[in-house]
Parts: structure tokens; C-alpha cells; sequence
């Protein structure tokens, strides 16, 4: 397994986490089962904004003799009172759902209490308004809660939340469709959720990512809004390149699902490669470097995605990015402009004229 160390938690985390969107379909012994090898084979993040009550139980029979090498994001605001998922702010019903969830899951612990499922300002305000942002903000100086997260779909929205400087953590819906203006949940520009993962990894706010896939949609020619489908590893990668993301979260249902997911870790790079989507994006992100790193390898030694990602970091105002900088072997100004990069980039960005201006912005 990979990890991310949180910037501001220190929590080791597993790139691979589990979404739980339909696992409560699954009987209980095979669903416990999938759960089991999935930490045995260090998977140690899971979100719990799952679609059925069943998948706490299955959480609290799988984890509880393991639950602190597990972390657990938990929403204030899913509501399970009748069986399936719901969505309160009501703040009554939100103590009980906790009370319950924690039962349910076996620990007297959050590792990261979410504020839940935000995506216009009326919501954020009712949020508060109603209470539960003061309750979660109480759960966290109690202890019970140990970092305070916000799943949102809306950038704008998001960026209101970071401004009031309370959450360690974002969920998020990445991917190449939603990058791209493409489905339901396509909320922003390409330029303003790009701004987004910056500013996240520029203020140690990390990343989980929910919709990898778009709902499934980006697996399938017949429903890709490109025409063209994309892997699974693709996808996952493609999420990962992006700044401030520490775990992609893949919903598993069974055993089987969970070893295909892991089956990532041993892919060859061109099985993750996502560089086809240079061929159908939209004109406004051409000339955007996306961290794919298709141009590898540089004749002249430069980790040329990896510039230009700190570039683009301290240019955002992350105070740590010139010193990650600083750090590489190679910089801008070892550009030979031979031209490779520029060539092979399938984004048809000018990196040799990007390792200039790098270059004179760091002063090397």
C-alpha cells in the first residue's frame, strides 16, 4: 500500500480508501469479509455517508479490535433513521444519528466528523444557524471528534468554509467529467476547482475523493461524456496527480470489487496513464499542465510535472512549495529545450517555455 501523511493531522493515510455507497446491499459475512482483507492489505481510510444503516454494523464487526489503525470519516448531517441514507440539519435528530453511528461502529472516537453534504450558501448558513456547527465544534473539544471535515461538490462553497478556518479536510468529487463541465455535479470551472485543490494542499487542508468515477459513468464508452471510456486506474490516478488529494475513495460492494481496486498498486504505468483525455478535453484547459507526467521521460533529467505542480503552489500561495522546490535534483533552469516535453504533452502545453518563466520566478 501507498500513503499520504496529512499535513495537519500527521494521519498516515492509505492513497486506496473505501467508499461505502452499496455495501449495506451485500449479506453481512461476505461484506465483513471485503472489509477484513481490505485492512489487511492496509487500506485504512473509509467514509461512512454510506447508502444503507446495515454498513455501520458491518463496520463495528470488521474494525473494532483494529478501529486504531482505521480512520473513519462520519457526517453530521446523514440520517439513517429510516433505514436508508437521509439528509437533516436538524440538530435533535443529528445527536441521535451520532449516538447511534458510534454504537453501531463500536469506538467512542471520530477520526474526522464531517460537516455534511454543503453545496449552496443557504446550506452552510442553516448549518450554523441551526446549531450543528457549534455541536461538532463542542464533539471536537470534547474529544470525540478529532479533526472537522466538509463534503461539497461546489467550489465557491468550499471556499467559503476553508475561509472560516475550521475544517482539516475536504470530500470532494474529482474527475475527469466534473473537471471538465461534464454531469450533474459539474460545479465550477475548470480554472476555480483547480484553484480549489491548490489552495487545499497550500493550507495542509487534505483531499478525499468521492465520484472518482463519475457514478460509474466514465467506465462505460455509452455513458463517458467523452465517448471514450476511461479505467478504473485511470481514474485513480488522475485524482491522486491532483495538489492537496491524500485518498480516492472507491465503493466496494464484495471481496472481488476490493481486490480489482488494489490490483492498482501492481498496474504498469500505462495501464494509469489518462493522457487520452488531451484528446477530448475542451479548449479552455489545453495549455494546463495536469501533472500527468506523459511527457517522461526528460532527456535533460527534469521531473517536469513536478515543477510545474510547485509552481503552481507557490504561485497559490503555499509558503512550503519553494522549498520543495529548492529541494528537487534538477530545475527549471536545467530545461535543455529540446523540445521532448512539449511534443509528447497531451495537453499541448509549452513546457519549455514553462521552465523559463519557473525559472525566473524561483531565481534558478
Amino acid at each position: 500500500m501507498e500513503y499520504r501523511v496529512h499535513q495537519k493531522t500527521g494521519d498516515r493515510i492509505s492513497v486506496l480508501g473505501m467508499g461505502t455507497s452499496y455495501i449495506a446491499d451485500t449479506p453481512e459475512k461476505e461484506a465483513v469479509a471485503a472489509l477484513v482483507y481490505a485492512h489487511e492489505k492496509g487500506i485504512n481510510y473509509a467514509d461512512l455517508a454510506t447508502a444503507g444503516a446495515k454498513t455501520f454494523g458491518y463496520y463495528g464487526t470488521a474494525f473494532s479490535s483494529v478501529r486504531k489503525e482505521m480512520f473513519y470519516q462520519v457526517h453530521f448531517g446523514a440520517n439513517y433513521e429510516t433505514g436508508e441514507y437521509g439528509w437533516t440539519t436538524d440538530l435533535e435528530t443529528i445527536k441521535k444519528q451520532m449516538d447511534w453511528q458510534l454504537k453501531e461502529l463500536k469506538t467512542d472516537y471520530i477520526d474526522y466528523g464531517f460537516i455534511h453534504c454543503l453545496d449552496e450558501e443557504p446550506d452552510w448558513r442553516d448549518y450554523r444557524e441551526n446549531g450543528v456547527l457549534d455541536y461538532l465544534l463542542e464533539m471536537k473539544k470534547a474529544g470525540v471528534v478529532r479533526h472537522i471535515g466538509l463534503s461539497s461538490h461546489t467550489p465557491a462553497l468550499a471556499e467559503q468554509v476553508l475561509d472560516a478556518g475550521v475544517i482539516d479536510q475536504l470530500m470532494f468529487s474529482i474527475n475527469a467529467a466534473y473537471d471538465y463541465q461534464h454531469g450533474e455535479y459539474a460545479k465550477g470551472s475548470a480554472g476555480e476547482r483547480m484553484a480549489l485543490y491548490r489552495r487545499c494542499e497550500a493550507e495542509g487542508v487534505g483531499i478525499s475523493v468521492m465520484k472518482p468515477y463519475s457514478g460509474g459513468q466514465l467506465l462505460s464508452a455509452e455513458t463517458s461524456p467523452f465517448g471514450k471510456a476511461l479505467t478504473q486506474y485511470q481514474c485513480i490516478q488522475y485524482a491522486l496527480d491532483k495538489p492537496g488529494v491524500l485518498t480516492v475513495l472507491s465503493g466496494i460492494r464484495n471481496l472481488d470489487e476490493v481486490k480489482k481496486l488494489l490490483g492498482y498498486l501492481e498496474a504498469a504505468p500505462g495501464e494509469k496513464d489518462y493522457s487520452i483525455l488531451g484528446t477530448f478535453t475542451p479548449k479552455d484547459v489545453t495549455g494546463v499542465c495536469v501533472y500527468c507526467n506523459h511527457c517522461q521521460p526528460c532527456p535533460a533529467g527534469l521531473n517536469v510535472g513536478l515543477i510545474n505542480k510547485y509552481y503552481d503552489l507557490a504561485a497559490a500561495g503555499d509558503t512550503m512549495a519553494a522549498q520543495h522546490y529548492e529541494s528537487l535534483e534538477k530545475k527549471a533552469s536545467d530545461c535543455i529545450s529540446c523540445g521532448h516535453c512539449d511534443r509528447r504533452c497531451p495537453f499541448h502545453v509549452v513546457q519549455t517555455e514553462r521552465m523559463r518563466e519557473i525559472a525566473a520566478y524561483f531565481g534558478k
